[in-house]
């Protein structure tokens, strides 16, 4: 059985935003969409007033969200099953416990000011952490290319496992995209001196290109690459080359038993600045 796109809902318009996104997502995959809120309205409520009362006002506002967000995704795409669930949880803990029974999760970023926009709230650094699937973000202020996508292209940082490179792949045959497969180096020489020669960088750029083509080399022919060797810090190049990809996909190492934020640097520079919207896929070790 095809397990289900879950996506986090809060009611703000980067949440109703993610819907659409999620839902244009879960018919090309035809797998059903599960819509799922999480507030802690029984802790601020108590629960000898929930049971006081036949629902909670947190409770009944929680339920309209889920149920305008439902209305939204059906509106979209009528043949998706959508189903919906309010979850008394911390939302952070919550989706991450929904991500071991998803294909892919998907969550949008709200911010207020400029600054908000720029950066992430908790909860989506949390979940893109820790979750045991591929997770989404939208952030505020991106550029919305939900369903097969408006450019047509999927923007990959190719690292040195190959998780974030067949959902890449996979990606790519379902929107019919081509995959511009990125693989940044850096030559730490350069960080001290302003004048080398053109050899001191050369054996990084050819490792960096040798890896791009063995992490390519099982690609399906009917996915159209554009591979290339970029210098420099893959934080910073990834988020500058995303302004015309529809999706930029990025890993994030796991280690069983590690505690504290497991996400790199790359996968924190993607998401806090690409243009378009990020995959962090897990990569277990």
């Amino acid at each position: 059985m095809d397990l289900p796109l879950v996506v986090g809902v809060d009611g703000s318009e980067p949440s109703l935003r993610a819907v659409d996104w999620a839902a244009d997502e879960a018919a090309l995959r035809r797998v059903p969409l599960r819509l799922v809120h999480a507030c802690l309205w029984e802790r601020y409520e108590g629960v000898a007033l929930a049971d006081d009362l036949d629902r909670p006002s947190d409770q009944v506002m929680a339920e309209d969200i889920v149920d305008v967000a439902a209305q939204r995704a059906r509106h979209r795409q009528p043949d998706v099953k959508v189903c919906t669930e309010v979850l008394p949880e911390e939302p952070g803990y919550a989706l991450v416990r929904e991500s071991r029974s998803a294909g892919l999760l998907v969550l949008g970023s709200r911010g207020r000011t400029g600054l908000a926009e720029a950066l992430l709230g908790s909860v989506c650094l949390t979940v893109a952490a820790h979750a045991h699937c591929p997770v989404i973000v939208l952030r505020a202020g991106q550029d919305d290319r939900g369903g097969a996508g408006r450019r047509g292209r999927i923007l990959l940082g190719v690292g040195d496992r190959q998780d974030a490179v067949r959902f890449a792949l996979g990606e790519a045959e379902l929107r019919g995209a081509e995959v511009a497969a990125v693989r940044a180096w850096h030559c730490p020489a350069h960080d001290f001196a302003d004048h080398l020669p053109a050899d001191s960088a050369r054996l990084y750029e050819q490792q960096a290109d040798r890896r791009l083509q063995e992490a390519l080399h099982a690609a399906p022919e009917g996915v159209s690459l554009q591979p290339r060797t970029v210098e420099g810090h893959a934080r910073e190049v990834l988020p500058a080359a995303s302004h015309d990809a529809d999706l930029l996909v990025v890993g994030a190492l796991r280690k069983p038993g590690h505690r504290g934020l497991r996400l790199g640097r790359t996968a924190h520079g993607a998401l806090h600045h690409s243009a378009c919207p990020v995959a962090v896929v897990p990569e277990w070790v």
